[in-house]
This record gives C-alpha cells, structure tokens and sequence, in this order.
C-alpha cells in the first residue's frame, strides 16, 4: 500500500477521531457548519476508544513501513490528544472504571480466547495428572513437596486442634491477607512476565503451578481430608486460579509477539501485544485481590459450615464463566467489539 493509498484508506477514521476530541475539549473549531456524526450531543466513550485504538494500529503501521515524516507526525499528534484525554482526564472517575471492568476485561479475554484455552489447558493438564498420580500413590507427593510442607498440609486441613482456622485471630487474618496477596501476585507475575521468553517462561510457570496444586489436592483427598480442604479452597479457587490462567494468557501473548512479529520489529511487536493485554493485567489482578481477601476471611472461618462454602464457592464459579463469556458483548448479534476485532485482525 502506498502512503497516499493510505491516507486515502483511513483519513475518514482520523477525521472523526479529531472532530471527537474536538467535542470532548470543547475547541473553536470544531464549529464547523457541516453534519454532524453525534446529533444527539452524547459521544459513546467506547466509540472514542475504538478510534483511538485504531489510529494507534494505524500509527504503527506507518512507522513500520518508514511512510512520510507529516503521515506519521499527524498520527502521533493525534493519538497523543486522544490519550489525555481518554486516560489523563478520567482515570480516576467512576465511569472510567466501570469501562474498564465492565467492558474491556471481559472483552479482552475474549479477544485472547486462543490464548486462554491453551493457558487453561496448560495449567489444568498437570493439575489433573498429578492429582491423580497422588492419589494413586500418596507417596508421589514427595516429588513435588519437601517433608516438613507434607507434615504442614497434614496438620492444616487435618482433624487436628491446629487445623487451619481453628485457632486463627483478626490480626492473623489480616496478616494473612498481606502474605495472600503477595503470594498470588508473584504467581501470576511469573506466569506474565515469562512470556517474555518467547512463551516458555509463562508455558513452565503454569505447568508448575498445575502440577504443586495438583499435588496438593491428590495427597489432601486420599488422606481423607476432602472437606477441611475443598471447603476451604473452593470460594477464593475461583478468582485465584482464573486470575492464574489469565497472566499465562497475557504471558503467551508477548511470546507470541516475539516469535512472530509481523511486519513489525520485536520490540514494536512486544510493546503492541503488552498494550492489548493491560486489561487482562488489571482483571487478574482484581481477581487476586478479591482471592486473597476471601481466602483471609471467608475460606478460613470457622463458623461458616462446609455446605453454605461450597454453595457460596459454586456460585462465584458460575459468576466468573458468565462474567468472561458475555459481559459488554455488544448488543447487536454476531458483532465484534472493538477490542476484539483489533486483536483478531493483529492476529
């Protein structure tokens, strides 16, 4: 494609997106006597964010291909104003939040789905096989896990007088909550980051983490301590190991971009797979939180019996498949939202 095939192409999707920043800052020119796109005085914000995300795909494929300095300068300019404005100016307001948790997290995973379901399987392959090598053999466990975490497992979730929660305090569970959140956190920053590695960083990271939980669960139930320890795992387990799978994914997506870049270098490639995966960040990292507040005060509580966990723990599970498969789908049937069409066409 030519520079000016280019332009010709896409200056009706840069027009806009300026005549929108227009409006959102209020500037003299945009009185201009001519159509307007929005009789009704009210800019969707998911409409500017869907231009901007545009014009910045626009932008880097104008630098990839080296087109003229006033193409690429205009693009820069542009997507500098719509980033101040969509960001700078309501990061911090309510609506902006509820965008980005209603709207572009679920839509993201979705937009990542390949990566999720090869992240899903990853993580869980492990889990299943282990657990079940564990239960077959508890002796296997020690593969895995050193004698002394062996004997802590037995007397947290045994019927011991220092099973977990029975003798736990306020300040415990708070101190609790700190080294919850630290722990999940790192977990999941490893399964990130390691894609960094061209995926195998984050590929081993959930392998591993599969296989220490898996261990766990197989030893746990043919000891026979299934209710001390489902009970306690099965409400926070749905935030925490969806949160795990959902770093992986974001992980797998930068080595993605590293082992096939394109049209775009490396570090273009990285740079543009990390962006499209910020909401995944900020979805697990919710998820983790809320895990570690629930695994702190809820999951350990004594006076909550097992049946009402396990009902309370069902429910958060189906919350979070319906949360990731259909929350801010767009309302018209078939139709892709904007993150998802620029993720599927980068891909």
């Amino acid at each position: 494609m030519t520079p000016l095939q280019f332009e010709t192409a896409y200056r009706p999707i840069w027009d806009e997106l300026e005549e929108a920043l227009d409006r959102v800052e209020g500037a003299p020119r945009f009185r201009k006597k001519k159509p307007e796109r929005w009789p009704d005085k009210t800019l969707p914000a998911t409409k500017l964010a869907a231009l901007y995300r545009t014009t910045c795909e626009h932008l880097a494929l104008s630098r990839s291909r080296d087109y003229p300095s006033y193409i690429t300068s205009g693009l820069e300019e542009l997507t500098q104003r719509a980033h101040q404005v969509i960001y700078r100016r309501s990061d911090n307001s309510f609506a902006r939040f509820a965008q980005l948790f209603l709207v572009e997290v679920p839509q993201a995973v979705r937009a990542h789905r390949l990566y999720m379901w090869t992240a899903a399987l990853v993580f869980g392959l492990p889990l299943f096989i282990i657990g079940v090598l564990c239960y077959v053999d508890p002796g296997f466990v020690l593969s895995l896990q050193s004698v002394e975490t062996v004997k802590n497992f037995d007397s947290m979730y045994g019927p011991s007088t220092e099973a977990i929660g029975r003798t736990r305090s306020a300040g415990t569970d708070w101190n609790m909550f700190g080294f919850y959140i630290m722990h999940n956190i790192g977990i999941a920053f490893r399964c990130f980051a390691g894609g960094v590695f061209f995926g195998l960083g984050s590929l081993f990271a959930l392998a591993y983490n599969g296989a220490i939980i898996g261990s766990i669960a197989g030893y746990l139930t043919v000891r026979g301590y299934t209710e001390n320890f489902y009970s306690f795992v099965i409400t926070h387990g749905a935030f925490e190991l969806t949160a795990i799978v959902i770093s992986g994914a974001a992980g797998l997506a930068l080595g993605h971009a590293m082992l096939a870049p394109r049209r775009l270098t490396r570090m273009q490639a990285l740079k543009k797979a990390a962006t499209e995966a910020v909401p995944l960040i900020y979805g697990a990292t919710a998820m983790l939180f809320i895990a570690a507040a629930l695994e702190a005060f809820w999951s350990s509580s004594r006076w909550v019996a097992p049946p009402v966990k396990y009902t309370v723990g069902g429910f958060f599970w189906v919350i979070i498949i319906l949360y990731l498969g259909w929350q801010g789908r767009p309302r018209r049937p078939g139709a892709q939202s904007p993150i998802e069409a620029q993720v599927s066409h980068a891909g």
